[in-house]
């Protein structure tokens, strides 16, 4: 979101530097989530909890805000 607003200001450069750090935590954060997918594929059970389902359904969405966010900063290039 801080990417868009410096984006709507026209600081590209920053908008740019706001993506590459999330995706830098993006990916931290998906390393995780693959991990656990792989110890249950291996026969590893995971617990399910509302915790682990919370912190899942905030990096689906925190990976959509960020594809968003880059298409905003173009169209904000653009106009």
């Amino acid at each position: 979101m801080e990417a868009i607003a410096m984006a709507k200001e026209g600081n590209f450069e920053e908008a740019e530097k706001n993506i590459e750090e999330a995706e830098k935590e993006i990916l931290k954060a998906h390393h995780s989530q693959t991990d656990l997918i792989q110890k249950e594929a291996a026969g590893e059970a995971t617990e399910i909890s509302l915790l682990l389902v919370h912190s899942q359904d905030h990096l689906m969405t925190a990976m959509l805000c960020k594809d968003l966010a880059k298409e905003f900063i173009e169209l904000y290039r653009k106009i």
